[in-house]
């Protein structure tokens, strides 16, 4: 029966959700010949030891996990010499990045970030309410810290950093950091979001150091990138005991499910291998980024398991639509460019063979 109701009678959704964004998620592979490299995925199988114990957690998930994850807790701050007050986790560093603007954000708070960023942080950010305050990065593609430092004002709740930066790829230095943080006032959470700080090679700042000498920086991680767990959403923050309890308290219960926490744990005693699986991924990207350069194409420095193609919107389309005749799925942004996920060495060959055509394609 068809209603005759006033629209005006019908839930509303807030006007903030209405106008909301979709967050789009990389596109799937539709066949096993389909190269997938749009959400920056680790192309390895999982680890046999961590896929044996999820096994194990399986004919327990008539259970619920634990709480607050105590026992992955407890090992993330083993591995990092730090008490478990000072970790709070959550499903992804998304879902830890939600708990943070819960806990730090009033309605009409600002938040600032480099844009372009991860995609997840002006939608977090207005979900809750508060304001979300982009700075355009440099056309370096680096943070432009002096800019978002400016940004700030009394209604400034949170600054949130990437590093290395998704999509772009580039890591912010250690002196620029120093006196970023400076200049930040005491009040204000800074947030360090370091999801693909596994795969960052040469020089690289120290992010537990700057955290122990700045009571307001917080510091992000995933397992789902080098870890390979991104299937089973695990991620965690790490800060002072007093704002950690706060992400505690703003975390959905039993929000990490058992399969996830013991798959941490075993993860973290799987360093080494781990190590290995993001030399290889060092090791191609410095392959491929060079090739890439070769062709004529402008490459930034990237420090993650992707590289970073700034293209107009007319490029941007022509360069996904030749990659996909080539069957590899790769992630475009409107007005900024092309993500392109590292993979085993035969796939990146795929790609390589598509870009050294230089010359179909406009300029940058």
């Amino acid at each position: 029966m068809t209603s005759t109701l006033p629209e005006t009678s019908a839930p509303q959704l807030r006007a903030a959700v209405a106008k909301l964004p979709a967050y789009v998620a990389g596109k799937s592979a539709e066949s096993e010949l389909t190269a997938a490299l749009a959400s920056n995925e680790s192309h390895f199988a999982p680890l046999p030891s961590v896929v044996d114990l999820i096994a194990a957690e399986a004919g327990r998930i008539h259970r619920y996990p634990s709480m607050g994850a105590v026992e992955a807790r407890d090992a993330i701050a083993r591995h990092h010499d730090l008490s478990a007050d000072e970790i709070a986790a959550g499903p992804g560093s998304s879902g830890v990045l939600q708990q943070i603007i819960s806990a730090v954000c009033d309605h009409g708070d600002e938040v600032v970030f480099a844009w372009r960023s991860f995609e997840a942080y002006p939608i977090l950010v207005t979900v809750a309410g508060a304001v979300p305050v982009p700075v355009p990065l440099q056309k370096n593609e680096h943070h432009d810290l002096e800019t978002m430092a400016a940004a700030i004002t009394d209604r400034t709740r949170l600054v949130l950093l990437c590093s290395p930066n998704n999509p772009t790829g580039v890591s912010i230095e250690a002196e620029a950091l120093e006196e970023f943080l400076q200049s930040v006032p005491p009040r204000v959470l800074v947030v360090l979001d370091e999801a693909y700080i596994e795969y960052q090679r040469g020089p690289r700042l120290d992010a537990l150091d700057f955290y122990r000498r700045y009571p307001n920086l917080c510091i992000l991680r995933t397992f789902s990138k080098a870890y390979g767990l991104a299937g089973l959403r695990m991620g965690y923050a790490i800060a002072r005991p007093a704002v950690a309890e706060g992400l505690r308290r703003t975390s959905i219960p039993f929000g990490v499910n058992r399969m996830a926490q013991a798959a941490a744990v075993a993860s973290l005693a799987a360093e080494d291998e781990i190590l290995a699986r993001t030399e290889a991924v060092a090791g191609e990207r410095t392959r491929i980024i060079a090739a890439l350069r070769s062709f004529g194409w402008d490459v930034p420095d990237s420090q993650a398991n992707f590289y970073w193609l700034r293209s107009s919107d007319e490029l941007r389309e022509q360069l996904l639509t030749a990659l996909s005749h080539a069957d590899i799925l790769a992630r475009g942004y409107a007005g900024d460019g092309v993500r392109i996920t590292l993979a085993d060495r035969d796939t990146n060959d795929r790609v390589l063979a598509v870009l050294s055509a230089r010359g179909r394609f406009p300029d940058q």
